[in-house]
């Protein structure tokens, strides 16, 4: 009966191992779905909308060949379009009906506003029609904007995956000019786990282990009956017949011991088979999950989720930049200004640099041209931010984008964090740096909306604020003259207030008190020509960037000239190395950021940071 429970078991296990194992082998399905498309044609660009992306949930794999060079770049579409402007380009949609990828030409109208053609399967060619078709803006390669959340560029084929949410669209090009690849594939994963191939295998295995249990008790027990019995019958004179005596070689090799080898060995099978078949059933896709279903995809290139609360009619608000977009731009620009800070070149900064912080640069690349003893600008930092705070913006403002961030200096902590304000003018420009700052030691910076919302830019005449933010310059630079006879005096907070010490009055004293007797020195503010920026913080104040300039005129009092020092910065910058009777002047630029609470409050406005630098030297005019 033993055996007979012990081949049953076999086979039960058989039949539960291999259904377990088909499972993974013969009844798998594919493990992803693709999707193909040929976009043959003119058009320099190809758009794979959000709804081709989302065709199916998961990553999004991409294979793109078709031209020489392939370039793929992601974004949030409203950029992408942005960035297209009146650019005609490839649409690619999704069709779920046909599973099947459609195309459609987007040829600017001449009223300015986007026109299609008619919508086509992805399989046929799809010319361009028109001669703005044919003649794609020359120069325009989207390589290196800062509106893409990641890009790549290969030769001939380019294959990565990305993960991205709604409202992401992809770009296509060759090099903006050639037509854009042709051959597209996209694939997303399949959920092909099999929850019951582990359970299967696994009971398989323990029921199998039970049929070697009962094998050797069947074992064990045959040989027990086969040992010597009572009352048997007697022979013809009453007794029994006397067997031979086995010898001694016979009782070490008999059939009895022959059997319980056999039965050894077969005890060591289930113990070999079992944990092998255990060890194949390990991964987490052979068996059931109790816990609630996998979150939906998420692209680690962006952080806001898609708005569902503004109205249809109306575009919803968004953050000019992501975080990870941000550090992204942050570490281009750190590079870029390491390697113009070597090369002093004026002329090349300005890719990267716009307004008081380009003129700072500019002038400080002057001065170390003719005096290499010179220090260099602060190095723009590249991570890590502490703080990022993008303009709250729909679409694409008249005015550009805004973002403030404060960057750390990660080799150097004994360096002071700097805040710095870039602007992007144009969807085809990038992010520039305006002002430039080193944070105040113990600045307290208010608390701000998070980067995935951002916050709104306020207007210089708002009256919401106990100084509307276009009149902050044009105060500190008279209290910075004046001192405590400045009407605006009390309206900053003085308390930790270096920068009154070193260009105020006491400042203002300490050169006076330091030329001789035969020179005289004048000191006048005046607002730089720079744009107030404002962006609201959570409390109804605002973050305030300004800049002033002050002018230090030296003039002779007694007929006599004067001139700059020999190898002072004011000679090395003007390049005026004689004497006049008219005397010299030096123009000190200052970048300042202010924090200025909202009206009511019985906070003052607080300076958070500043930097300064020499732009300016001539002789008087």
């Amino acid at each position: 009966m033993r055996f007979a429970l012990a081949i049953v078991a076999f086979v039960a296990a058989a039949v539960l191992i291999g259904f377990g194992i088909a499972q993974r082998t013969v009844y798998l399905e594919p493990d992803r779905v693709t999707v193909s498309g040929e976009f043959e044609g003119e058009a320099a660009y190809t758009v794979i909308d959000p709804d081709a992306l989302a065709a199916h949930p998961g990553k999004q794999t991409l294979t793109v060949s078709g031209s020489d060079t392939v370039f793929l770049a992601y974004g949030r579409a409203t950029d992408v379009e942005a960035w297209l402007g009146d650019a005609p380009y490839t649409a690619v949609h999704y069709d779920a009906e046909a599973e099947e990828f459609t195309s459609e030409v987007v040829v600017a109208s001449d009223a300015g506003e986007p026109a299609t053609e008619a919508t086509t399967p992805a399989v046929p060619p799809t010319a361009v029609e028109g001669e703005a078709a044919a003649q794609p803006d020359p120069g325009a390669s989207p390589a290196g904007s800062d509106l893409w959340l990641d890009e790549f560029t290969d030769e001939r084929s380019l294959t990565t995956t990305i993960d991205v949410p709604e409202g992401i669209a992809v770009l296509l090009a060759s090099d903006g000019t050639a037509p854009a690849p042709s051959d597209v594939t996209v694939s997303w994963p399949l959920d092909n786990s099999t929850p019951w191939a582990g359970p299967l295998i696994a009971g398989g295995a323990l029921v199998f282990l039970l049929g070697g249990v009962l094998l050797i008790s069947g074992f064990r027990h045959h040989r027990r009956s086969r040992g010597p019995r009572r009352n048997l019958p007697k022979g013809p004179r009453g007794r029994l017949p006397s067997a031979p005596r086995p010898s001694r070689r016979s009782q070490l090799t008999g059939g009895s011991r022959r059997a319980i080898g056999r039965a050894k060995r077969i005890a060591l099978v289930p113990l070999i088979i079992v944990p092998a078949i255990a060890l194949s059933a390990c991964s987490a896709d052979y068996w059931p999950r109790f816990d609630q279903a996998a979150p939906a995809s998420t692209a680690p290139a962006t952080t806001e989720p898609p708005s569902t609360d503004a109205p249809a009619e109306e575009e919803a608000m968004e953050p000019a930049v992501t975080v990870p977009q941000m550090e992204r731009i942050m570490r281009r620009i750190a590079v870029f200004t390491t390697e113009a800070d070597a090369a002093l070149d004026p002329a090349a900064i300005d890719e990267r640099f716009a307004g008081p912080a380009l003129e700072a640069r500019q002038s400080n690349y002057r001065i170390r041209a003719a005096l290499p003893d010179q220090p260099a600008p602060v190095a723009i930092p590249a991570s890590p931010l502490t703080l990022t705070l993008p303009q709250q913006v729909a679409g694409w403002p008249a005015n550009g984008r805004t973002v403030l961030t404060i960057a750390k200096n990660s080799d150097d902590p004994t360096v002071a964090p700097t805040a710095l304000v870039l602007q992007q003018a144009t969807p085809r420009d990038n992010y520039k740096i305006v002002y430039a700052m080193s944070l105040a030691p113990d600045a307290d910076v208010p608390e701000v909306a998070p980067a995935s919302i951002g916050s709104p830019l306020i207007s210089p005449e708002f009256k919401g604020l106990v100084l509307p933010p276009g009149q902050v310059a044009a105060a500190y630079a008279d209290v910075l003259l004046q001192g405590e006879a400045s009407p605006s005096f009390e309206l900053f907070d003085s308390e930790g207030d270096v920068l009154q010490e070193q260009l105020g009055v006491t400042g203002q004293q300490a050169i006076r008190a330091g030329l001789p007797a035969t020179a005289d020195i004048t000191f006048s503010n005046v607002v730089g020509d720079s744009p107030t920026v404002a962006l609201a913080t959570n409390d109804s104040g605002a973050l305030v960037s300004v800049s002033i300039e002050q002018t230090e005129k030296v003039t002779p009092n007694d007929g006599g000239t004067i001139g700059f020092e020999a190898g002072a910065p004011g000679a090395a910058l003007s390049g005026f190395t004689e004497k006049s009777a008219k005397g010299v002047q030096r123009v000190i630029g200052v970048q300042l950021l202010f924090y200025v609470p909202s009206v009511g409050s019985d906070e003052r406005i607080r300076l958070l940071g500043w930097s300064e630098s020499l732009i300016g030297a001539s002789e008087v005019p």
